[in-house]
């Protein structure tokens, strides 16, 4: 049997393939807009094409990903406030195996205790309306939210006047969960932190 590829040798994969399919050098031809031949020769489908060809190679990625059990989990670093973490999270280009699903919610609790401690004394926001807007929460209120979900992530935006640590709450696949996809079996809420006075960004 040939070498299984790493996760981040698929990433950078993906990476390169993506790359080739923004610059038309992979196109799926057979894309149609409308459906109707007559109406679809006066279309352009470049963009269509392109985005095409790399859904269907990242299919494939993927598919490539359940057969030979590859992870999907990267681990990451984050730093705030001079606390620093590592935590998992699964790669956006790639799937949650149940095995990924079960390191993330072992690492849930340290990353929720990395994020209490850290946002004291910020004020906590509640993406709604697919994050087109924000309502303001309390500390209960995420802990409530936290019961309910079985895995946690984490961003940050920052620069030498602004602060925002995003904590995402979610259950079920992760590259399902941020748009909710596959909402009720996956999905995700956001906790936005920002200094007080100031409001989300991300």
């Amino acid at each position: 049997m040939s070498q299984v590829y790493t996760t981040q040798e698929l990433i950078q994969i993906l990476a390169d393939e993506r790359r080739a399919c923004l610059k038309g050098q992979r196109l799926k031809l057979e894309v149609t807009v409308s459906g109707n031949p007559v109406i679809d020769q006066f279309i352009k489908t470049d963009g269509l094409q392109k985005f095409t060809a790399y859904q269907d190679f990242k299919a494939a990625i993927h598919k490539y990903q359940r057969e030979y059990k590859v992870s999907g989990i990267v681990w990451k670093t984050i730093s705030v406030k001079s606390k620093t973490l590592d935590y998992p999270a699964v790669d956006s280009q790639l799937i949650t195996l149940p095995s990924d699903l079960e390191t993330l919610k072992t690492a849930k609790q340290s990353i929720l205790n990395f994020w209490y401690g850290v946002t004291t004394d910020m004020d906590l926001y509640l993406s709604i309306n697919n994050s087109k807007q924000y309502q303001s929460i309390q500390l209960i209120d995420v802990e409530r939210i936290a019961q309910r979900t079985e895995w946690s992530s984490l961003w940050k935006w920052e620069n030498s006047q602004f602060l925002e640590i995003i904590l995402q709450l979610g259950w079920g696949k992760a590259e399902s969960a941020a748009y909710k996809r596959d909402f009720p079996t996956s999905g995700s809420e956001y906790v936005h932190a920002v200094n007080p006075g100031s409001t989300p960004i991300g």
